[in-house]
C-alpha cells in the first residue's frame, strides 16, 4: 500500500513532471522515524541523476526521457543496508518512492 508523499519544492530546472508522488509504507516508516528525507533523491531522480544505475540503465532512462515511452528509473544506496528506488510511470502520471527490499 502507498502513501501520498509529502509535498516537495520542486525547482524549475527539473527534467520531467513527477505527476502524483506517493511513497511505500517502508519509505513512510523510515520517514516519520528521521530515519530517511527522500528529498534530495527525488530531486535528484526529477534533474536527471540516476543515482546507482549501470551505464545501459542510464542510457534507457536518456532514451525514455526523449521519447516519452517508458518508465524512469533510479536507484540510490542511502546506507549501506538501505537502497531506495524512485520509478516515474511511462505516462508520468505517478512517482513511486520505494525501498528495494520491497519490490
Amino acid at each position: 500500500m502507498a502513501t501520498q508523499a509529502s509535498p516537495i519544492a520542486l525547482t524549475s530546472n527539473r527534467r520531467f513532471s513527477p505527476g502524483q508522488m506517493v511513497m511505500t509504507c517502508g519509505v513512510d516508516e523510515l520517514v516519520r522515524q528521521g530515519r530517511l528525507n527522500p528529498a534530495p533523491f527525488l530531486l535528484r531522480h526529477l534533474h536527471g541523476d540516476w543515482g546507482d544505475l549501470d551505464d545501459s540503465d542510464r542510457r534507457q532512462n536518456d532514451a525514455a526521457l526523449k521519447s516519452g515511452e517508458d518508465r524512469l528509473f533510479s536507484s540510490y544506496q542511502v546506507e549501506p543496508d538501505l537502497t531506495l528506488w524512485i520509478i516515474t510511470e511511462w505516462d508520468r502520471n505517478v512517482t513511486t518512492l520505494l525501498l528495494h527490499s520491497e519490490y
